[in-house]
């Protein structure tokens, strides 16, 4: 019996959690030295996406065939090489669909369709039908195969079902004869709640019937139909398989996870660790239930690695885009990769981070010589460079009443040119957040710079410069001659000093409003100054061919106010 710690507050739910069987009171996974956890994913697998069938099963509104051949085309020009187009004895519009696809000769040499078909003779024989014409196919039989489907759905006995297999087997080996272009693939649907012994069986069987060869492999494709249990369970029964069945150089090993428990993608990188060599999935993670494993997230974590995911996923916006257009359905706004958010910061520390993290980035490019898109990538809170899936980096960092110095600085510098001195960034930062704080909304670019500008740039405070000039009598000597209106009193000024600036403030002194600079700096497109008057310290800001005066006058009133 094990005993919660003093820390743990927690305490026993109401929920019948009794009514539930753990995995291993439901199967039998006998690796036991197992060789998945020290493999590492080298090369992408073959990626399989099956949204026009699996994928398609799932949508309230399944696809017709314009949005199907859409979807294909996408499918091709992203890179996928082998494809499941339909469920042809299903219904009437995935036929159609796969005779569009022979009839218009629209296959591309170097890509292969797949057609999926139930274990039946006359289904079978509609799903050749469908493919007539094509030059390749993959032929993809599936059946049930775990004890609760054979003992409740079907009926049958584990013999029966072999016998059920095995007839639908050489059934499609004669419809497809000698033609070279066919191969075959079967799944043993609810492969993780089947007895390994039972999918060897299976498996070994049709690679025999099928006289499966290293130049004409058969796919055994093993499904985790419902998640049942953490992704390493799900690895072990794959490497079991890897290790066991027979004639392994004339299989392809595919899988096929689901989501159910929300672990599909890491199901599916454990299963390629432990020997898959192909993967079935959709775009975005579509399906039945929770969806499929999805196929980006897997090829873009690749990515990641340093690894080729052999498909082109560098626009990933018009990928996403035609994806919720053909399923009618959106892709979720923190969607790994894709979603619109998943490369945007609004947290104060996080925006800092990436901030310096992208200016690092441009410096060692630069000192390297490489241009920052081919550079080495090593940015906080950014696994990939966002351009490389075509995104700008304009949505990286969005501010809010979470964000902070480093988030407002960035979006005025890059939008804006306006570089904020280090220690003014958390002056505005505070405006900002007041800001936002009352609104409740995020603050755009747009809104950032017409609050700067409402903060430091506006005329018509306690004291007001009016008409003025300065020139250098001599070698380090200026003379500021101004009209200067401080309270209600309006008067004549001067002042000297060894710069512009200095001069200004003697000529301030003059007016009874003495000013100390305790920072001043500027460059091409702004000056900034911080300034003490009477004890208060405060920030200002000026722009333009006085923005040196502009700043120190801003940081006077500011102080003042």
């Amino acid at each position: 019996m094990t005993t919660t710690p003093v820390w743990n507050p927690q305490r026993p739910s109401p929920m019948p959690y009794h009514r539930y069987r753990p995995f291993q009171d439901r199967v039998s996974v006998p690796v036991t030295d197992r060789a998945w956890p020290a493999a590492r994913i080298e090369r992408a697998p073959l990626w399989v996406p099956v949204d026009l069938r699996d994928g398609n099963q799932a949508l309230a509104e399944p696809m017709d065939t314009p949005r199907k051949r859409r979807f294909f085309d996408l499918l091709v020009a992203v890179g996928f090489k082998e494809i499941e187009v339909g469920y042809p004895s299903a219904s009437r519009t995935d036929f159609d669909f796969v005779r569009h696809l022979a009839d218009g000769g629209v296959v591309p040499d170097d890509v292969t369709p797949v057609v999926f078909t139930p274990a039946r003779a006359d289904l079978i024989d509609r799903t050749f039908d469908a493919i007539e014409g094509l030059p390749r196919a993959v032929v993809h039989l599936y059946i049930a195969t775990s004890p609760v489907w054979r003992e409740v759905v079907l009926g049958r006995s584990r013999a029966e079902v072999w016998r059920t297999v095995r007839a639908a087997a050489e059934h499609m080996a004669r419809r497809a004869g000698d033609a070279p272009g066919a191969r075959f693939q079967f799944s043993p649907e609810t492969f993780n709640l089947t007895e390994p012994d039972f999918v060897l069986e299976l498996c070994d069987g049709l690679t025999e019937l099928w006289d499966a060869s290293p130049d004409r492999p058969v796919t055994h494709n093993l499904p985790a139909t419902v998640e049942i249990a953490t992704p390493n369970v799900y690895a072990d029964q794959i490497e079991y398989a890897h290790r066991n069945l027979a004639r392994r150089d004339s299989v392809i090993l595919s899988v096929h996870p689901h989501n159910d428990r929300g672990t599909g993608v890491a199901c599916a990188e454990l299963a390629v660790l432990a020997g898959a060599q192909r993967v079935e999935g959709c775009l975005f993670g579509n399906g039945e239930r929770t969806g499929n494993v999805d196929l980006v997230t897997l090829a873009l974590n690749l990515y990641a690695q340093g690894v080729d995911p052999m498909v082109d996923l560098g626009d990933i916006d018009a990928v996403r885009e035609t994806v919720e257009h053909c399923n009618r359905l959106p892709v979720h706004p923190r969607h790994p990769y894709a979603g619109e958010l998943v490369h945007t910061a609004f947290s104060g520390t996080h925006q800092d981070a990436i901030g310096k993290g992208l200016a690092e980035h441009a410096r060692r490019a630069r000192e390297s010589g490489v241009p920052k898109a081919q550079a080495p990538w090593s940015v906080p809170y950014l696994p990939i460079d966002p351009a490389d899936v075509g995104r700008s980096y304009e949505a990286v960092i969005r501010v809010n009443s979470q964000s902070g110095k480093g988030g407002v600085a960035y979006l005025l510098r890059t939008h804006h040119g306006i570089d904020l001195p280090a220690r003014m960034r958390a002056d505005f930062a505070r405006v900002v957040q007041e800001a936002t704080d009352d609104s409740g909304r995020e603050a755009t670019p747009k809104e950032l710079y017409e609050l700067f500008r409402a903060t430091y740039l506006t005329d018509g405070a306690a004291v007001r410069l009016h008409d003025w000039s300065v020139r250098e009598e001599a070698p380090g000597v200026h003379r500021f001659v101004c009209t200067l209106e401080a309270g209600d009193r309006v008067g004549d000024h001067e002042g000297t000093g060894a710069g512009p600036l200095t001069a200004f403030v003697d000529a301030l002194a003059g007016a009874g409003v003495a000013v100390e600079v305790v920072d001043f700096t500027e460059d091409g497109t702004a000056a900034f100054a911080e300034c003490r008057v009477g004890g208060v310290t405060a920030w200002g800001a000026g722009t333009g061919p006085s923005a040196a005066v502009h700043a120190v006058l801003s940081a006077v009133n500011r102080a003042v106010r």
